[in-house]
C-alpha cells in the first residue's frame, strides 16, 4: 500500500511549529502512517508499535536526520549529524561517560546538588518558580558532575546555552535578532569556552594531575572511525551535544514529574508511602541502585507514566535511503520519517484510559502500553541511564523532605519547544515535610 498523498503548504509548517496536537489530529484523520510537506521537505509521520518496530528492524535502510536549524546548531562534527562508522565510533567514545562505573562516580555530587536545591527552596520567602531551579539543577549535573566545569565556566555556559536551546527548533533564517541568529552567536561562544575547558583537562592529564571532578578523562584516547584520536573541535561538538542531551530533556522530565504529582495528590500520597520506607541520602556507594525498579517500584511506575504522558522529546527523525515498508505502507526513498513518540504513547484500544495519569498500569503487567521516551534502535539516547538516575535521586530527595504547594491562578499550559515545560514556571511554596510516625 503506497503512502498517503502529501498534505502541503505553509500553513502545515506553521501548524507543526505551533500546535502541540499537530501529529495526533492528523493520525486520527489519515491513519498511522501519513505523508506531509514541511519547509519543502516530504515528511512521513508514523506512530504505533508496528510501524516503529518495522523502522528499527530496517536500520540499514535509514539514517539519522535533523531539521536544518538543529543540524546547523549542533554542527557538522556532532554525533547527532553522523551516520555509519563515523556515528558508531563517536558513540563508543561518548558512551563511556554514561557507563555504570561513571554513574557511580557522579552520584555523590548529584546527591549534594539535590540537597542544595532543597535548602534553596526552603529558604525562599515567597512563591518560587521551580522550573528555572530544576533547569539549573539539571545543567549543574551535566556541566559540573559529568564534565567537571568550575563555577565560572558553568555560569557563563548556562546563559549562552539557554539562548542556544531556544533556537534549536526555530525557523532557520538568520535574521538579526531572531532566535536562530542569536543561537548561532551563542554556539560560537559555547564552542570557544568548551575548547578552553578541554585544553585545561588535557594540560592536567599531561602533567599527571587528576581531574577535580567530572568525566572528561574518560574521553582521553578516544578514536575516530579510522582509529585516529579525535580532534579537539570534534570533541568540543560532542560536548555541546552532551550538554543538550543531558540538560534540556532531563530538566523537562523533572518539571513534568513535579507538575503531574502536584496535580494528582492521591497518586502523590501513594508514592510517598513508598518513599517513606527508603533512606535518604542513599547508602554510600549505592546511589545508582538504591531507588531502582526493584527497590522503588512505585517510583519507577510514576516516572514511566510521566514520561509516557509528557515525553521530553515528542519525536525523532530518520531519512530513508531506499524504499521501506512501515506498518504495511510503502515509504519511498529520500523521505524524512518522523517517529511520533507522544502520539504513540497515547495510541491504543482505550484512548480515554491512556489519556489518564495512572501509574499503577505499569505495575499491572499491561503489555499494551507503548513506551519509548528515550527513542530506540541504534540511536537510543546515550544519556538515558544518567537521566534516570537524576530523576530518581531528585524525586526521593525532594519529595521525601519537602511539602510543595502550587500557587493558584498560574498558567500551567505546557510549552512544547524545545521540550515540555509549564508556561509560568510552576510557582510553588515549600516547607519541610513532617516525618511520618512509624
Amino acid at each position: 500500500m503506497p503512502c498517503t498523498p502529501a498534505i502541503s503548504g505553509v500553513l502545515e509548517t506553521l501548524a507543526f511549529l505551533r500546535d502541540p496536537d499537530f501529529a495526533r489530529s492528523r493520525f486520527e484523520r489519515y491513519g498511522d502512517v501519513y505523508e506531509t510537506s514541511l519547509l519543502g521537505q516530504r515528511t512521513v509521520f508514523i506512530r504505533g508499535g508496528q510501524a516503529i518496530g518495522d523502522l528499527f528492524a530496517q536500520a540499514d535502510a535509514v539514517q539519522g536526520w535533523w531539521p536544518d536549524s538543529v543540524r546547523e546548531l549542533l554542527g557538522p562534527l556532532s554525533l547527532a549529524n553522523r551516520n555509519g562508522a563515523d556515528h558508531k565510533a563517536r558513540r563508543r567514545v561518548v558512551g563511556q561517560l554514561f557507563a555504570s562505573a561513571a554513574l557511580k562516580r557522579y552520584s555523590p555530587a548529584i546527591v549534594a546538588l539535590v540537597e542544595a536545591l532543597n535548602q534553596e527552596l526552603l529558604g525562599a520567602q515567597a512563591p518560587v518558580a521551580v522550573v528555572p531551579k530544576l533547569r539549573r539543577f539539571a545543567f549543574s549535573v551535566i556541566a559540573s558532575t559529568v564534565l567537571g566545569l568550575d563555577g565560572v565556566d558553568r555560569d557563563a555556559l548556562f546563559e549562552d546555552f539557554e539562548i542556544w536551546c531556544q533556537g534549536l527548533f526555530s525557523l532557520p533564517f538568520a535574521l538579526p535578532g531572531s532566535p536562530f541568529a542569536r543561537a548561532r552567536q551563542a554556539r560560537m561562544r559555547l564552542l570557544l569556552r568548551l575548547g578552553s575547558v578541554l585544553q585545561k583537562a588535557q594540560a592536567a592529564a599531561a602533567s599527571g594531575a587528576p581531574l577535580a571532578a567530572g568525566g572528561l578523562d574518560l574521553l582521553a584516547g578516544g578514536l575516530d572511525e579510522a582509529g585516529l584520536p579525535l580532534a579537539d573541535d570534534d570533541v568540543a561538538e560532542q560536548l555541546l551535544l552532551l550538554l543538550f542531551a543531558g540538560y534540556e530533556t532531563t530538566a523537562s522530565s523533572l518539571s513534568c514529574l513535579l507538575l503531574t504529582l502536584l496535580q494528582h495528590p492521591a497518586e502523590l500520597a501513594w508514592l510517598l508511602e513508598e518513599l517513606d520506607t527508603l533512606p535518604w541520602p542513599p547508602p554510600e556507594g549505592e546511589a545508582v541502585s538504591a531507588y531502582d525498579a526493584l527497590r522503588a517500584p512505585r517510583l519507577d511506575a510514576v516516572v514511566k507514566e510521566v514520561m509516557r504522558l509528557t515525553p521530553p522529546v515528542g519525536g525523532f527523525f530518520r531519512r530513508t535511503r531506499e524504499p521501506i515498508a512501515l506498518g504495511g505502507v510503502l515509504v519511498p526513498a529520500d523521505r524524512v520519517v518522523q517517529v511520533s513518540i507522544s502520539a504513540s504513547h497515547r495510541h491504543g484500544a482505550d484512548p480515554d484510559d491512556l489519556a489518564a495519569f495512572r501509574p499503577q498500569r505499569h505495575l499491572d503487567g499491561d503489555a499494551t502500553v507503548f513506551l519509548l521516551p528515550y527513542g530506540g534502535g541504534e540511536r537510543v539516547c546515550l544519556g538515558k541511564a544518567l537521566a534516570e538516575l537524576e530523576i530518581r535521586l531528585l524525586a526521593v530527595g525532594l519529595l521525601k523532605q519537602l511539602s510543595l504547594e502550587m500557587e493558584p491562578d498560574q498558567d500551567l499550559t505546557l510549552m512544547v519547544i524545545p521540550s515540555p515545560s509549564p508556561k509560568d514556571g510552576l510557582l510553588v511554596r515549600s516547607r519541610r515535610r513532617a516525618t511520618p510516625q512509624k
